[in-house]
């Protein structure tokens, strides 16, 4: 039973064909450059050579055409014939406060994604393309959206409001909504998994921490904190975003530098983060390997966002209200750095956490690295959104 996971950005489409009997990936790829010269579709099937596909794709319609297309060619293709694609699982960034799971799509969910482009105008309308070319394409094949913002919808009100007036909360949705909610609550079953435990007697806190970050602070099985907002710029500084700043900052920018709003947004998003405070990367290893050659500014870039997880980790600590269980790294950074997390665990003895510096020495594995006396159990778990997104599109759908 074949679940084709489909994940739409700008210019760009990551997908995953997985075979629900036993959760492996049939076939896996990206297609690149969508809409632009040198468009190129790259996909990797289990025992077989890397495809390279070159075709004109002048938007997402057409690339999806070709995708479909290459999975079932009958030199390199994963499957035999289309309908052996039992449902599709859409990654969606924004369902708002109308979703706080998957839902099939239909018309009226469909209008809901709409609706929240105004939340998230860089990542939805990509999705809303994706979902349309695939029912026109495949018009008879179920279609699920799963969306980054649902986990976080167990959130009180305490947690997601802004301190500002409660108007625009009303006539705009302005609030905290969170993301990488679809990595988040795998990390949290599969966490649950490894302890042996039912998820709703965990507390657990845990650090996506990539090029774009995100902490969680999950409640038996809920999330009740979580660092980024209204939109993906808040929390941890990242690899180009700010994180939290002043909120004045922008309007002194805007008459200091006598630019607009479009320009400070811009600058906020690509141009800030570590990349802006190291002026080196937005790429953590290359931070890494310029602190070790003495780089002052890629090590103040690297203090920041260390200093950033500590913060996150002792505020969700005191905030959870219980004991917390475990500490979960997981995304490229806190899945591959063991650095990284030997020095955000540094300093925390004091709240019960002792990480082991040999069980550490890991990369990309699913991992217990504390010490046996460690109170709070310090873990490695690599993230699955696909599998996710697969898991729910099958459970709506079969």
């Amino acid at each position: 039973m074949n679940i084709l996971v489909i994940n739409c950005g700008s210019s760009s489409i990551k997908y995953q064909l997985i075979d629900m009997r036993d959760e492996k990936i049939v076939t896996k790829g990206v297609v690149d450059r969508v809409g632009l010269e040198g468009s190129v579709i790259e996909q990797k099937t289990p025992g077989m050579d890397k495809v390279v596909i070159k075709e004109s794709m002048e938007d997402h319609r057409v690339a999806l055409k070709y995708l479909l297309k290459a999975l079932v060619d009958e030199e390199y293709g994963a499957i035999n014939s289309m309908d052996e694609i039992y449902a599709v699982g859409h990654r969606v960034v924004h369902g708002g406060e109308k979703f706080a799971s998957s839902v099939v799509i239909d018309e009226e969910v469909m209008k809901v994604i709409e609706d929240c482009v105004e939340l998230a105008p860089l990542h939805n309308p990509p999705n809303i393309m994706g979902i349309e070319a695939c029912q026109e394409l495949m018009p008879e094949t179920p279609m699920v959206a799963v969306f980054d913002t649902a986990f976080h919808q167990t959130m009180t009100p305490e947690s997601y409001m802004y301190a500002i007036p409660y108007k625009y909360y009303e006539k705009y949705g302005i609030r905290r909504y969170g993301f990488h909610g679809t990595s988040h609550k795998y990390v949290t079953v599969r966490t649950a998994e490894l302890l042996e435990k039912d998820q709703k007697d965990l507390n657990i806190i845990n650090c996506h921490l990539g090029n774009g970050s995100s902490l969680c602070g999950v409640k038996h099985g809920e999330s009740r904190e979580t660092n980024m907002g209204f939109t993906p710029l808040a929390g941890l500084p990242m690899g180009t975003r700010s994180g939290n700043i002043d909120p004045a900052i922008i309007t002194f920018l805007m008459e200091k530098e006598d630019i607009t709003f479009e320009e400070v947004n811009h600058i906020l998003n690509k141009e800030s983060g570590v990349l802006g405070i190291s002026g080196l990367s937005s790429d953590f290893r290359d931070l890494e390997l310029a602190e070790e050659d003495g780089n002052e500014r890629a090590k103040l870039a690297l203090d920041l966002f260390i200093k950033g997880v500590k913060k996150y980790i002792g505020a969700y600590m005191a905030t959870m209200g219980e004991e917390v269980d475990a500490i979960v790294f997981t995304a490229g950074i806190g899945e591959n750095s063991a650095y990284l997390r030997e020095r955000i665990c540094d300093g925390l003895e004091s709240m019960g956490i002792e990480l082991d510096k040999s069980k550490n020495d890991i990369r990309g594995k699913e991992a217990i690295i504390s010490k046996d006396t460690s109170k709070v159990k310090v873990m490695v778990v690599p993230t699955n959104e696909e599998l996710m997104i697969a898991r729910d599109t099958l459970k709506l759908t079969k």
